[in-house]
């Protein structure tokens, strides 16, 4: 998934040459996912129109202090600047700069700049001369000093014919240094993850097995979650029809449970957190046939040995520093039995979902859950979407155990 997926992003628009390339940037934003704004300032639409941009970003392009069709009606620059995640003011003239650097505000843009409580981006378009020019360097450390930050422009051929420092980043690079501010800034950013997710099936001949219900879509949700915080995630996740949209995750298909523990105990180690939400097979079939059985007797009789459990087993060699998590589904005395198991297997929390809530349970795309820390502490979450759960898993870690 996209780090500008769903984000609300500014483009600011100034009176330069290089303003046609903010068509592009904003086409670019947009195909990443990101809900796009537009503010020319007035002299900006004498290099590029407000219909071109409007079209790409999809939102009328706002100009002026106050709205051209309703001279009574006013462009809220405080509630502009409150909506976005992100503001990129591309071209940034040297006369912006200099304003934005100073505190002036006597147009849209630069009124919304002052108000923007979200990260603001400013690549600088200007002739070599200009670039080069001391005011301007020093108004280009200013807005770094304040937070802002800066995309410098690249060598080559510019308006004035001649060649040098000052033309604009081409949008791709503006999407680029975006991304890869987004990137450090995620919360767990260096973070190694595992997660484990969907059934095991245990063989009882080439044909057959025994297994459960799960779909794994929990724990892929999870999965995806962490992701998108940041994280480097390891997935381990038995046979399931689901696909991940982050490629990022490093996927590890197994199929029975001791396959499941030989790689939960491969990635444990490297692990900063484990979430351990598959749903693992609690027996085995003790000899397994190599020829398919055959219908040939009233009854058959499969003995049954326990499988390895690999919560316990984790929990046995976690260290202090690492963060370990189980799941818990139950048909009766649910709290009960979840408390037990946090202490029985040394966890950190225990995520309990009970088969007697509507909507929860195997193949649903819905999940209620109750976190319960090793202090015995409840925390109770509403039923929602899976992947609204995942976030709340997440967030639950970033509040809690994330330094």
């Amino acid at each position: 998934m996209s780090l500008l997926k769903d984000k609300n992003v500014i483009v600011g628009v100034t009176a330069s040459i290089a303003a046609y390339k903010s068509a592009f940037l904003i086409r670019e934003f947009v195909k990443h996912g990101a809900n796009v704004r537009v503010i020319q300032t007035p002299e900006s639409t004498k290099f590029i129109t407000p219909l071109t941009l409007s079209t790409l970003s999809k939102n009328p392009v706002l100009i002026g202090l106050v709205k051209e069709e309703d001279m009574d009606v006013w462009n809220n620059h405080v509630e502009i600047g409150l909506w976005a995640d992100l503001f990129v003011i591309a071209p940034a003239t040297a006369k912006t700069l200099s304003k934005m650097a100073n505190g002036e505000c006597d147009n849209l843009l630069l009124t919304t700049y002052l108000s923007a409580q979200c990260p603001v981006f400013f690549a600088p378009a200007m002739d070599l001369d200009m670039f080069k020019h001391q005011s301007t360097q020093n108004n280009i450390d200013k807005l770094s000093s304040y937070g802002n930050v800066y995309i410098p422009p690249n060598e080559g051929e510019l308006a004035s014919g001649l060649r040098g420092k000052g033309r604009m980043a081409e949008p791709e690079e503006i999407i680029l240094a975006v991304k890869e501010y987004l990137d450090i800034q995620l919360p767990l950013k260096n973070k190694n993850i595992l997660v484990t997710a969907g059934p095991t099936f245990e063989a009882i001949d080439p044909v057959r097995f025994i297994g459960n219900h799960s779909s794994g879509k929990m724990g892929f949700s999870i999965a995806e979650a962490a992701a998108n915080a940041g994280a480097n995630v390891t997935l381990v996740a038995g046979p399931t029809n689901l696909k991940l949209s982050n490629s990022k995750i490093k996927l590890i298909n197994v199929v029975n449970t001791k396959e499941m523990f030989d790689a939960c105990f491969d990635y444990f180690r490297f692990s900063d957190i484990a979430i351990l939400s598959a749903a693992v097979s609690d027996y085995t079939p003790k000899v397994v046939s190599a020829t398919k059985l055959k219908k040939n007797k009233k009854s058959l009789t499969i003995e049954f040995v326990k499988t390895q459990d690999i919560l316990k087993s984790l929990g046995d060699i976690k260290s202090n520093q690492q963060i370990l998590i189980g799941f818990a589904l139950e048909t009766n005395n649910e709290i009960e039995y979840a408390k037990k198991k946090i202490h029985d297997k040394n966890l950190d929390f225990i995520v309990l979902n009970s088969m007697t809530d509507k909507g929860t349970g195997f193949r649903y795309d819905t999940n209620k859950i109750t976190i319960i820390d090793n202090s015995n502490k409840l925390y109770k979450f509403e039923l929602k979407s899976k992947k609204d759960v995942a976030m709340d898993i997440i967030n639950h870690i970033l509040e809690n155990y994330n330094d």
